[in-house]
This record gives C-alpha cells, sequence and structure tokens, in this order.
C-alpha cells in the first residue's frame, strides 16, 4: 500500500497533473509511486518520458523511468525537449501514453508530472480521478525480470516536430518578409527546438537566456513584469517582435517592435486571427479569455465556444467541435494541425505569419478593440464556496449569466464582462474582468470582492 508515501493532499493534484516543491511534497518515493501507478494505468506498453531543464529534472526523471520499467512498460526517453513535442511524439510512435516532467511556469524549486493518453492528449478529469485511485490503491503489478527492457532513446523528437509546424505554415510568406525576431526561451526547453524553428521560417534570430540549463534568469511564467529583458533586447536589436516561452515552451508571450510587453491574451488572439483569415470555422476557449477571440469571428465568421479552463477542456472541445484553431487566454495556443495541445512553437509560426500581412505588431493590434483586463482572487474555505458563489449570483441576478464554469456575467450592449471562478486547486475564488479599460475592469473586480468578502468570512 502507499500510506507511508508522502501524503498527496500536501500536493498540488489536478486535471494538470501532480505538481510540488522538489524534496517537500514532491518526493521521489511519490514520484515512484505515481510512476508505477501510471504503468499500470496503460497496462504496460510504450511510454515515452520528456522533461524540461529544471535542474531536479534528472532526479525525479530516473524516479519515473524506474516505476515505469517496474509495471513493464516499455520506456523511450526523448530527453530535454518541450512538453508539446513529448505529446506530438507520442502520436508518432504510437505508444501507450507519456509522462512529460515539467512544472511549466512555476519557479525553479518546484517539479511536476503530466501524463498523456495515446492520442498525445492529456489526461483528462475522469482519467486523471482513475489514475489517482489506482495510486491510492496501491496494488501495483510488477513485472518479471525477463519483462524489464532496456530503456531507449529518441533523438530525432525536436526535428519532427520542427518539420510538423513548418509544414502547418505559409512559410513563403514569412520568408518573404524575413522578420527579425529575439527570442526568450529562459534557459528552458524550448531553448532545444525555437531557434532553429525560427531559422527553418526564415527569420533572423537573436536568443537570450537560451541555454537549456535550468538557470532560470527570471520567473518562467511569460508576463510583462518577467520580461524587461526581452523588450530591451527588441529595443536595442530594432526587432520587429520578441517572443518569450515559458520552462516547457507550451506558453508563449509577445513584445511589439516598441518593446512593449503587450500581454498575453493578445497571444491567441492574433492566432486565431491568422487562423480564421484562411480558415473559417468554430474557435474553442475558454470563459476567461478575452472577447478579442469574438471579434475575430466577427471579422472573418465562424463561432466561439467557450470552455471551463483548462487545457484538456478546451482540447476535447475542440476535438468535438472541429475547430480550426483554439487555446487559452495565457498564451496557449492549440492548433490541430500540428496537435491538439497548447504550443509555443505554433503559436510563434502563426504569429509570424499573420505579421506578414499586418505590417508591424503594434498596426495589428489596433485592429481590436481597446481592451482592458484585471485579475485578483479572495482566499475562501471551501466550507464556504457555495454560500460565497450564491451570494454573487444573487447579486447578478437581473444579468445575463454564463454559468459554464462558476459565474461569469455578462453585458452584451458593451461587450464587458465579470468572472467569478472557485479555484480546483486552492482555496480561493479567482475573480478576473475585462472592459475598455483596465481602471473599469479592476472597478468591476473590487464590488464582486466587496459582495463575497462578508460571505466568506462569516
Amino acid at each position: 500500500m502507499v500510506t507511508a508515501r508522502s501524503p498527496v493532499h500536501t500536493l498540488k493534484v489536478s486535471i494538470s497533473g501532480v505538481r510540488g516543491v522538489v524534496g517537500e511534497s514532491l518526493t521521489p518515493q511519490l514520484v515512484v509511486g505515481f510512476a508505477e501507478a501510471f504503468g499500470c494505468y496503460v497496462e504496460g506498453g510504450v511510454v515515452l518520458v520528456g522533461r524540461d531543464t529544471r535542474q531536479t529534472g534528472e532526479m525525479v526523471r530516473s524516479a519515473v523511468v524506474g516505476g515505469l520499467l517496474a509495471t513493464g512498460c516499455r520506456v523511450i526517453d526523448l530527453g530535454v525537449v518541450p512538453v508539446p513535442t513529448v505529446l506530438v511524439a507520442v502520436k508518432h510512435r504510437q505508444a501507450a501514453g507519456a509522462v512529460a516532467i515539467t512544472a511549466s511556469h512555476n519557479p525553479a524549486q518546484w517539479n511536476a508530472l503530466k501524463f498523456a493518453q495515446s492520442d498525445g492528449v492529456f489526461l483528462n478529469s475522469y482519467q486523471a480521478t482513475e489514475l489517482l485511485d489506482v495510486y491510492h490503491q496501491g496494488e501495483f503489478r510488477l513485472a518479471r525480470t525477463s519483462e524489464i527492457s532496456p530503456v531507449e532513446t529518441d533523438s530525432d523528437a525536436v526535428e519532427r516536430h520542427v518539420r510538423l509546424v513548418v509544414q502547418s505554415t505559409d512559410v513563403d510568406a514569412i520568408r518573404a518578409r524575413r522578420p527579425k525576431v529575439v527570442v526568450d526561451t529562459c534557459n528552458g526547453a524550448g531553448a532545444v527546438m525555437a531557434p532553429d524553428l525560427l531559422r527553418e521560417l526564415g527569420c533572423k534570430v537573436k536568443v537570450i537566456h537560451g541555454k537549456p540549463d535550468g538557470d532560470f534568469p527570471h520567473d518562467p511564467e511569460p508576463i510583462a513584469k518577467n520580461l524587461r529583458a526581452l523588450c530591451r533586447a527588441v529595443k536595442e536589436t530594432g526587432a520587429d517582435v520578441g517572443f518569450a516561452q515559458d520552462a516547457d515552451a507550451d506558453r508563449l508571450a509577445i513584445v511589439s517592435e516598441k518593446g512593449r510587453a503587450i500581454g498575453e491574451e493578445f497571444t491567441l488572439a492574433f492566432a486565431c486571427d491568422t487562423v480564421a483569415a484562411q480558415t473559417p470555422g468554430p474557435i474553442v476557449t475558454n470563459v476567461s479569455t478575452s472577447r478579442m477571440i469574438d471579434e475575430v469571428t466577427d471579422r472573418h465568421g465562424g463561432q466561439v465556444i467557450r470552455t471551463k479552463v483548462g487545457e484538456i477542456n478546451v482540447v476535447e472541445t475542440m476535438l468535438r467541435e472541429r475547430a480550426v484553431v483554439g487555446g487559452e487566454g495565457n498564451g496557449g495556443v492549440v492548433y490541430p494541425r500540428v496537435h491538439l495541445c497548447r504550443d509555443a512553437m505554433a503559436g510563434m509560426a502563426l504569429v509570424l505569419q499573420g505579421l506578414a500581412e499586418h505590417g508591424t505588431i503594434s498596426a495589428w493590434m489596433r485592429r481590436f478593440r481597446p481592451s482592458g483586463m484585471h485579475k485578483t482572487k479572495i482566499e475562501c474555505p471551501s466550507s464556504r464556496v457555495p454560500h460565497a458563489m450564491a451570494a454573487v449570483r444573487r447579486e447578478y441576478a437581473d444579468n445575463k449569466l454564463d454559468l459554464t464554469e462558476g459565474l461569469k456575467v455578462l453585458w452584451p450592449d458593451t461587450r464587458q464582462w465579470l468572472h467569478i471562478r472557485p479555484s480546483n486547486t486552492e482555496p480561493i475564488i479567482r475573480v478576473i474582468a475585462e472592459c475598455d479599460t483596465t481602471g473599469a475592469a479592476r472597478r468591476l473586480c473590487e464590488e464582486a470582492v466587496a459582495i463575497l468578502r462578508p460571505v466568506v468570512n462569516a
């Protein structure tokens, strides 16, 4: 049984996988246990393992590989690669699944396990619950000596991913423009692919923080406060665009030719604008993503379909609705022609393709209505969540409401909105709003927090 292992409740266990601080909640024993559980869950077969550049990655990889081998899996080690590369490789190798070792945008002391199924898509909430049940039961079938095979390697996964992105992009349009690009890979997994991809697309490339050694020069989340060096580099070199990736290269942020971090919501808006201009059809995103996606379908036709927050929720809906593009407003672009996963590489290619038409990032931004977003949160014990959500629902009952996840208040005439959502992994309620200005969005959030606070503290 697994009762002697580190308690699961000290981890962040969610639809996104298992995350924790290495040496505290994420211990070698726990990693081995989850790897054994996953090996049993996929009933052996080929399982791919890839990791980002975190300095704890080799230790976690060894534990994962040991657990998989112990349950009779045939393990193929991809080494340090972007997470989307792992998922692309699953489909290519017709594997039973994969374990991606990465804490994505979290600080360096964190690491995590993300589990993918045989189609190269992460486990959904039902499957993740099944895996957790297997872990808790702890009754793993262990392989005999004769069933344990040597670990194999695959050194071509990144090259295959590059070819797939290039084949899915209007390379001629980009090469005719020959844009000057600065890319910040934060010394993460994107460093092994992004520069080569950009050069293959015909760009003149300057790389900053491009050593895949896990020595993060700033927090890897690609938000404005972490992109100062990229902004300076774009201005100093006169680049057309700057790109920033998180540690596993599934999220992408953009810096304009003026050296301004424009906000990660524009990443998906630009990617959708590029795709929809050529292939109108359904676009899928979550309920907390900017209204700019609605502007794209107003301009080109098609339909926006909103889902719960979470990559797998977007991906499953995209598959069902045969969406042409999708993603989330945190800079996660999902382009089905490449693969059904968030992919900063596909995102860069689509932005560069659109940039060839629009001239500059600033000019492209002006095609969208001015928008300001504000995000905040309030601590809330789980026992008070139903009462808190009931309070805001009563307060906004006369408005148009979207109950896809939590409560989203819509003002259709102005297209401003307010979203109030309990977190799935933390004892908090998240509050986010979008209006024509950031100040107006902040006031909407403050109004909602004022309604929540007395109920939360009751």
